[in-house]
């Protein structure tokens, strides 16, 4: 089973950082391709970022392309979303999320394709 848990997020003021962190207390994400998700105030959740098993593909959406990075630490069992350059725009609830994977470059950015969720964490930009 695998159990996700983000962490990191925050209050922050436009133009600043964060480093979201998504660790698993379950199984091991190495089979797992992850993606990072948001979902703002009467909004629909939003694809961000995601990372194939052993990291050589990633993909993010064009709104935070430049600007936030997605890693993972297989050796931690942990992913990360780098923000960088925040607008008051990223304004959201961040989610994690895990899906095996069969192919080493494989990575999804279709919600509907995620198995396993954490809670999430809420990053908050001001102006």
């Amino acid at each position: 089973q695998v159990q996700l848990a983000e962490s990191g997020g925050g209050l922050v003021l436009a133009g600043g950082s964060l480093r979201l962190t998504c660790a698993s207390s379950g199984r091991a994400l190495n089979n797992y391709s992850l993606g990072w998700f948001r979902q703002a105030p009467g909004k629909e959740l939003e694809f961000v970022a995601a990372i194939s098993r052993y990291g050589r593909s990633t993909s993010y959406a064009d709104s935070v392309k430049g600007r936030f990075t997605i890693s993972r630490d297989h050796p931690r069992n942990t992913a990360f979303l780098q923000m960088n350059s925040l607008k008051p725009e990223d304004t959201a609830l961040y989610y994690c999320a895990a899906e095996r994977s069969l192919r080493p470059y494989q990575l999804f950015s279709n919600a509907s394709t995620y198995d396993y969720w954490g809670q999430g964490t809420q990053v908050t930009v001001s102006s």
